[in-house]
This record gives C-alpha cells, structure tokens and sequence, in this order.
C-alpha cells in the first residue's frame, strides 16, 4: 500500500500543458485509457518533453517528427533514419491532451486509402470459386478482412451480403489489410470447422510472395531456409509486434529466394505457423532476413502498397476429400 501510494505521488509529480494552459497529470490521462495506469516510463519520451517546453514559452508548435537513429533493440525492428509515429502505450494518451487546441491532422496510419482524384476507392472482392460448401475469393490490397473500429466494409460483410443464409463465421481465415490475396469462406457451421481443423493440423498448404526493399546477397546466404522467431504483441506499441523468446509463441517460415534485381528481391514465404505480422516482422527483422517488404508501413517504409500476397493454397474439400488447390498471380 505505501508502494503504491509513493508511486501515485511520483505520477501526480508529472503535469503536462496543452496550448490552453491546461494541465492534467499521468493518473487521469491514464484512467482513460484500457491500461487505467501509467506503464513505466510513461512520461519520460522525448515528444511529451519538447511540447511541455514549448508550451512553458508560449511557443506554438508547427510540425514535429520522430525518426530513428542508430543500432535497432534486438526485439524490435527500427531502421536507422526511417520516421516512426509515437507509441500508442506510452506517448499517444499523454499527447492525446497535449495536442488540445491545436489544429492536428489525420492519423495516416487510420486514413481510408483514395484515389489519386481523392474519391474513395472501393476495394472489390473477386470470387475465384464457389460452390455449394464454399468459396475462395481473391482479397485486394487495403481491404479489411473482417469489419474495423474505423471501417465497416471488408471481406466479410461483402460475403454475408452475397450469401445472407450463410451460418457460422464465414472466413475461416484472415489476411492483414494491406496484404492482397486468397482467403476461404465457409458457407456453414460444419464446413468451417472442417476446413479450420485443417489449418490446425497444419495439413494446408499455403505459399505467399513478397517483394523486399533491398537485395539479397546470394553470394554469402543461401537461396532457401527457414526463420524460426517467436513472437508475442507489443503492448505498448499496437499493431506492433516483437521477437520474444521468453514467452512468444513459436513462428516458422520458409522461404526461397526468386530474383534479385533493381535493388529489390522477389521472394516467396511458406509460413508453418499463422502469427500476426509473421511474415513482415521475419522478413525486416534483423535475426530475419534483415530486409523489410516494400511499402510495409509498420517495419519498413511506405509505398503504394505493401507487396505482400497470398498467392496459393492447397487444402482437401471440407466435403468431397478431393486435394484442391489456387493459385492468383501477385499483382506486383
């Protein structure tokens, strides 16, 4: 009890401005937040300390951006001289209030991806195949899979509008937004689990191509070989994930290289496990591959797409037993 007093004494210790000379300290910033406490260290970033000093001046804030500079931590991927936003964990509650009052623009990292006209563009979902237990469709680049906090249109909600008597959760399966490519859908309860069973067992074949920002030297490395690092969530940094080999769970990936050229590398992935962010955290990760995929805007750099599909998968039909397999062209 005295512990836990003594440190409410040193959080209350940390008041920070806004440009309406408000002030509010870690303990109330905190308690609107999932964590409803300061993690450690909370306070002590760099960004919260330029803007305490500016608003102590009377300065108002143009522009401010954090990049990287030196060695990355051995958990992370930080590339040295790339930008990277705040840490939702730590810096993103506390500059939540210090940016009252001030004029901030959109997150990027949340904006709907446009047209180069600025008009919306809706993603559309190419049905490969169906019949009366399934179907396989084709997911674009910058389509959810599943409905967002943000963004209601995605994979599934297309699916339950062009099958409305479906039961059971459709997608046996998910890609990440930016990820383009195959992705299966039950039409029913009993048809899900048996196609999920087979991702359990690991008896489905799948094989994904990706185009890394930088080359391969084939000279010292070998053409094919396998990335074994668990991973775990970064708490403090969501979406993120890190290496963890205290307690993240396993992740396998096999990978061949394909062609290197043009200051880029054509490859293809063969994940053993299905982890978050598996394949883009093995590729940039320096115990990886040591380089990031294009347009990977989480441990890379940004492009017009990340480069990442799900290009094949084999798998026997939940019904008939028949090995059956599909194969889409990456669109890059």
């Amino acid at each position: 009890e005295k512990s836990n007093k003594l440190q409410n004494q040193l959080f209350d210790q940390y008041q920070f401005l806004n440009t309406k000379k408000e002030k509010e300290s870690l303990l109330p910033i905190f308690d609107k937040t999932p964590l409803r406490r300061p993690p450690s260290g909370a306070g002590d970033c760099v960004a919260p300390k330029l803007f305490q000093h500016a608003f102590r001046k009377g300065y108002v804030p143009i522009a401010m951006a954090e990049f990287w500079w030196g060695k990355s931590p051995s958990t992370e991927v930080r590339r040295h001289g790339l930008y990277y936003p705040a840490c939702r964990g730590k810096c993103e509650p506390i500059l939540g209030h210090m940016l009252k009052g001030l004029a901030v623009e959109e997150n990027p990292l949340d904006q709907i991806p446009q047209k180069k006209d600025g008009c919306c563009l809706p993603p559309v979902v190419d049905i490969m195949y169906e019949d009366e237990y399934m179907a396989v469709v084709n997911k674009p680049s910058d389509m959810l899979s599943v409905p967002g906090r943000n963004l209601d249109y995605s994979v599934y909600t297309e699916m339950k509008k062009r099958y409305p008597n479906s039961t059971g959760p459709l997608l046996v399966h998910r890609l990440d937004m930016s990820t383009s490519g195959i992705i299966l859908v039950a039409k029913d309860n009993d048809t899900h689990g048996k196609i999920q069973k087979q991702f359990i067992d690991r008896s489905i074949k799948k094989r994904y191509t990706a185009l890394l920002e930088g080359e391969y030297d084939l000279q010292t490395k070998k053409k094919k070989g396998d990335i074994n690092l668990p991973l775990s969530m970064d708490y403090l940094n969501r979406p993120m994930q890190r290496v963890n080999f205290d307690e993240g769970k396993p992740a396998l990936t096999s990978y061949e290289i394909l062609e290197v050229s043009n200051g880029r590398t054509r490859i293809h992935f063969y994940p053993k496990t299905g982890r978050t962010h598996q394949l883009r955290l093995h590729a940039a990760h320096e115990m990886g591959l040591n380089i990031p995929i294009v347009g990977d805007d989480i441990y890379g750099q940004r492009d017009e797409r990340l480069c990442l599909h799900a290009g094949f998968i084999e798998l026997m039909h939940p019904v008939t037993e028949e090995v059956i397999s599909f194969t889409v062209d990456a669109p890059f």
